[in-house]
């Protein structure tokens, strides 16, 4: 174990007290928090859930102390060995977990719960009626709060159990395409309306960018096969002007597509339309990755289309 987080680690006695207090119930939901090699983000998302009445943290084999670290947290760690196909993640922890509380909460380990947010879902949840609730994040980037730029958007993150799933928009997935689901978003089923709560989650990557852009990698590879495979499976949340905003966001980025010089006008949406300019510098970084995220998706969709070629020609 890496001496630089030992720190980060609870003694048996606090891992015993965090236990207790989750026993006891004081915030009723269960966390699942998905995890690969995550011992600089996920002590302070650990830390943000100590009120939390059940956590589990989704391992995908780490090699560094992330598994030490949720486990002196009081968490139940479960190892997930993906093979590829569906479900992916998070779906098969809803799918497979004995979870204990009516409420699911998804956090990813580089996202905290502040005591506001964790105030109003504990007034939310305890209304009826509603089955789930859009949740903000707060973007820290590089040190610095991304007011701009295009990175302020709703996850449905917080949702009654049996009520909510990730849609499917691509069944045929490999490891290459990482195995958490990428841009899939929470349905909820019976027609139920989701709420939105006023609170964000902060969301703050402490990684370096060599590692946020390795992760990219693998969501580019899912994103190509998904947009050349059509909108055939979107149809939950299919690409629309007038729907949610994940839905705005998929139509922004379908009309893109078809445009040459696509990635130049994503960065320019980003940068210019989308005031990421008032970021300074880490605006100018993110806005550049994501334009150079689309190029990579274009490029990719590309070679797909090549070896589809080639391949018919060999029949």
């Amino acid at each position: 174990m890496s001496g630089t987080y030992r720190s980060s680690m609870l003694t048996s006695q606090d891992s015993t007290q965090l236990l207790r207090q989750r026993a006891e119930g004081s915030l009723p939901l269960t966390a699942i928090v998905p995890t690969r090699n995550e011992e600089r983000n996920l002590p302070r998302c650990l830390e943000s859930l100590r009120g939390v009445g059940e956590v589990y943290v989704i391992d995908s084999q780490s090699t560094d102390a992330t598994v030490q670290i949720a486990e002196s947290y009081g968490a139940h760690v479960v190892q997930f060995h993906y093979q590829g196909g569906w479900p992916k993640k998070r779906q098969w922890a809803m799918d497979s977990l004995p979870i204990s509380h009516d409420w699911i909460f998804l956090i990813d380990a580089d996202e905290a719960l502040t005591p506001e947010l964790a105030a109003e879902i504990d007034r939310a949840i305890r209304q009826p009626g509603c089955d789930g609730y859009y949740i903000a994040l707060r973007m820290i980037f590089l040190d610095r709060e991304l007011r701009h730029s295009g990175a302020k958007f709703y996850k449905l993150s917080l949702f009654r159990r049996g009520k909510g799933r990730f849609e499917c928009r691509f069944k045929d997935q490999d490891k290459s395409m990482a195995d958490m689901e990428v841009h899939e978003h929470i349905v909820l089923t019976g027609g139920s309306e989701p709420g939105y709560l006023s609170n964000p989650l902060l969301h703050r990557n402490v990684e370096s960018l060599s590692h946020y852009i390795r992760k990219h990698d693998e969501y580019s590879n899912w994103e190509a096969r998904v947009w050349l495979a059509g909108d055939t499976n979107s149809k939950e949340l299919a690409p629309s002007l007038f729907g949610s905003q994940s839905q705005r966001r998929r139509w922004l980025r379908k009309k893109l597509f078809e445009l040459p010089g696509s990635p130049l006008l994503f960065f320019f949406y980003k940068y210019v339309l989308s005031l990421g300019f008032l970021d300074g510098i880490p605006g100018f970084i993110y806005c550049s990755l994501q334009g150079m995220q689309f190029f990579h998706i274009k490029a990719k969709i590309y070679e797909l289309r090549i070896r589809q070629h080639s391949q018919k020609g060999l029949r």
